[in-house]
């Protein structure tokens, strides 16, 4: 999109809750988003909020904020903030969010979008109302960005798959492993919502929702936590002043893992794997879609691949094939670098601030919604029901 010259473009300035993983992500974004794609406004990273007064004003130098404050409120107030992006645990963003929508902020909230199917669907009924007024905002799961997978939707889309029968998808990782690693909030229901389910497994409920194009019905699960003690944060450095010298601990309150079968609209059969405890696994996010027509694979640790198989070749010479994914036709890829020169992470959380200034911009609502993260919020809690209830098959609402 040509937006002219750049001195008349006008700006929005963005205030940023959370400045730890997905708060340098972001930040990354923002102030790469300009430089590489033509954008009919130009984002200023205004403010950046943490509780730390020392903490967050070295974290807005180091990262490129104009200034830090220690309460989200002051964005609300702020005349020269227009967007407000919440890269905070999950049991703040219903609070935030809400708020922000309800003061003509714009929003961008990290996945989950909330803790709760409650607070989910409270987030959800702001945002409509706030869409009516002009106001946008969307739930910011990145891996929709990842220009393979945009273009598994492509080729999904315009029917080279055919009817989807078969949907698998693997998010593996293995940084809880030991069960030494302390009780940090993302392993407490309080302040995460769910474990490798919420954390990681929202990730594979949209992206193979989004891929696919059609929604999850029912789901059945069994979920696991199998340390169900850890040493607390603020003690594992030491010795605690317990009798006997021991380390004190606490209960893990989330699932470890969780696995499920799913069935989606169409009538596609699913299958999820969500762990944290897949010894020797980083970040294994795997997806593949088999349809009447033909497949997909994609496996993130090799993020710029996409493997496509077509069924309607000759089958003397027909096998699934390598698409490296870093032509400029490619979603994304005419902003960056020449072919064959690879994307990262990073890039997606570029894409998706991108997409969401042109939607703002555009005056139309951005994509995935708090509508669709509501949907994805039902999946896990309909997960969570059916391992309680012993695998019980739970119909999505």
């Amino acid at each position: 999109m040509s937006s002219g010259n750049l001195a008349d473009r006008p700006t929005f300035g963005v205030g940023q809750v959370g400045y730890a993983f997905m708060g340098r992500t972001h930040s990354q974004a923002w102030r790469t988003v300009g430089a590489f794609f033509d954008l009919p406004v130009t984002p200023v990273m205004a403010a950046l909020v943490g509780r730390s007064p020392d903490a967050v004003r070295a974290a807005a130098a180091q990262l490129g904020w104009a200034a830090a404050e220690t309460d989200w409120r002051q964005l609300l107030k702020r005349d020269d903030i227009q967007v407000v992006d919440i890269c905070t645990p999950g049991d703040s963003h219903a609070e935030i969010a809400i708020a922000a929508l309800g003061a003509g902020k714009h929003v961008i909230v990290e996945k989950p979008l909330a803790n709760t199917v409650a607070e989910a669907e409270a987030m959800a009924e702001a945002a409509a109302a706030a869409a009516e007024r002009g106001v946008r905002s969307m739930v910011a799961f990145n891996y929709r960005r990842v220009p393979a997978l945009a273009l598994a939707r492509q080729l999904v889309a315009d029917g080279r798959l055919g009817t989807i029968r078969h949907v698998r998808a693997q998010y593996l990782q293995d940084w809880i492993t030991d069960p030494e690693f302390p009780l940090v909030w993302r392993l407490q229901r309080d302040k995460a919502g769910s474990g490798a389910l919420g954390d990681i497994g929202a990730h594979i409920v949209d992206i193979t929702q989004f891929v696919c194009g059609e929604r999850i019905t029912g789901v059945s699960a069994v979920t696991e936590t199998f340390v169900k003690e850890r040493p607390l944060a603020d003690a594992s450095a030491g010795l605690s002043a317990q009798a006997g010298g021991a380390v004190a601990t606490g209960p893990v309150t989330v699932d470890d893992a969780a696995i499920f079968t799913a069935r989606f609209a169409g009538g596609a059969l699913g299958s999820f794997e969500a762990t944290r405890f897949a010894t020797g696994r980083k970040n294994a996010l795997r997806v593949e879609i088999n349809g009447s027509r033909g497949s997909l694979a994609f496996d993130f640790e090799s993020m710029n691949e996409l493997s496509f198989y077509d069924a309607e070749e000759d089958g003397g010479t027909a096998g699934f094939r390598r698409i490296l994914v870093t032509e400029p036709e490619h979603p994304y890829l005419g902003a960056w670098w020449p072919a064959g020169h690879l994307l990262g992470y990073e890039h997606t959380f570029t894409h998706e601030v991108r997409d969401f200034l042109l939607a703002v911009a555009e005056g139309t609502d951005p994509t995935p919604s708090f509508a669709d993260g509501l949907q994805v919020q039902r999946v896990l809690a309909a997960v969570e029901d059916s391992a309680a209830a012993g695998s019980a098959w739970t119909p999505i609402p």
